[in-house]
């Protein structure tokens, strides 16, 4: 069939847009025989209703609309139009005022759902033949939810994975949070070792960031980041139980000494020979003594770029510092266990300093995970210092200050 036999404009001041030309275009397309169940399709639009940009009382008047229909598949063999007044459909549309009724059919159109086969005068009737069978109606086509059916029932599986998807994500976060409470008020109780805090502090900011009326898209990072800190707490909380055995400790150091001989992925600053040469026993504890903290100022003045990522985006003392390191962390892609087992060997100032030059390098280390623990072990060993990697980068800052001035 010619567009030209299928496109009709609508009565009176009613414009037509080009969106619903196409509609008709579309219709005019219907494959010879092509049937679909009335109300299967009404329920996919209902279901889809959010894509479709329509409300709940447009799908009423839809549904008063379908009550016309005499049959209930709607077949491209027979008449799809419609054509009840309006008094008719705000009956079966539950009494819904005149206005709203054509304010809904106008968006129901605009939707491409239905579509308007005005007669000239505007008015909505049948011209019947001899038989009494309907040679011509004009009123409301129902074409588009017969061309459409795929469509709209490809639309309403969507939106219903969507939902299942975002109802088990908040089902998660929901455990993951109650999980993360828990712990953490236990560890507090049980006098547990750590920065508990610190840790409590972070709990609280994620759970602020949960919206009222979240959004699949706001709950997703939530999750991961709140997913991430109970594993950090669940890894405290094991080595806090093996420091606490000392025959099983004892064995594991022995085993991780044994197995420490892998080459760092990239180097900042070497250690001097001098403490290279410095193994002792096994005994790690020994080791982390020699390992100083620095003054604050002075991992500042090496690392600026890790101010950034304190509270309010400022690095005060070394609580912000270690709660920026956390972020970083995260930001960096490093696991819970390699910052734990860092802060356990070099101590959490140490290890929070340590991240900062990481951040500061990160552009020339492929792996920050596999480079953090590359030296976690060499400090294991006493071979690690944390003075001549903050010097290079102190160095290195001034350089670039020089060349900039």
């Amino acid at each position: 069939m010619q567009a030209g036999n299928v496109v009709t404009t609508p009565f009176g001041r009613r414009p037509i847009s080009l969106a619903q030309v196409k509609g008709q275009m579309r219709t005019a397309e219907i494959k010879t025989g092509k049937t679909a169940d009335k109300w299967k399709v009404f329920r996919d639009a209902c279901e889809a209703r959010a894509v479709l940009g329509i409300q709940d009382r447009a799908l009423a008047v839809l549904d008063a609309l379908l009550t016309f229909y005499p049959d209930n598949e709607l077949s491209e063999d027979r008449s799809l139009v419609v054509f009840p007044s309006n008094d008719q459909l705000s009956v079966r549309a539950h009494g819904i005022a005149g206005t709203t009724l054509r304010r809904h059919l106008a968006a129901l159109i605009d939707a491409g759902l239905v579509q308007r086969k005005d007669s000239a005068n505007g008015k909505r009737y049948a011209r019947k033949d001899e038989t009494g069978a309907i040679e011509e109606a004009f009123g409301f086509s129902l074409a588009p939810l017969l061309a459409r059916a795929e469509e709209l029932a490809h639309a309403a599986q969507q939106v219903a994975a969507e939902r299942r998807r975002f109802r088990a994500m908040k089902e998660a976060l929901s455990i993951c949070r109650r999980d993360v409470r828990k712990l953490i008020s236990a560890a507090i109780e049980e006098g547990a070792a750590g920065d508990w805090g610190r840790i409590e502090g972070l709990f609280l900011e994620l759970t602020g960031r949960i919206p009222r009326t979240p959004t699949a898209a706001d709950i997703e990072p939530i999750l991961e980041e709140m997913q991430m800190l109970r594993e950090e707490i669940i890894n405290r909380l094991e080595i806090q139980e093996d420091s606490e055995n000392p025959v099983s400790n004892a064995v594991q150091n022995e085993r991780h000494i044994q197995n420490s001989n892998t080459e760092s992925i990239h180097e900042l600053e070497p250690s001097s020979r001098k403490e290279q040469g410095a193994k002792s026993s096994p005994d790690i504890r020994p080791m982390r003594e020699r390992i100083k903290a620095f003054p604050l100022a002075m991992v500042l003045q090496a690392c600026p770029e890790i101010r950034d990522y304190g509270p309010n985006g400022a690095v005060e003392n070394w609580r912000d510092l270690m709660a920026a390191a956390v972020v970083v962390r995260s930001m960096l892609g490093v696991s819970p266990s390699a910052y734990q087992e860092a802060c356990e060997n070099l101590g959490p100032e140490n290890a929070a300093a340590v991240m900062a030059c990481i951040l500061e390098r990160a552009g020339h280390i492929n792996s920050a995970g596999g480079y953090l623990r590359d030296l976690t072990r060499k400090a294991e060993r006493g071979e690690f210092s944390l003075g001549p990697m903050l010097m290079a980068l102190m160095r290195t800052n001034q350089s670039a200050g020089r060349k900039a001035g």
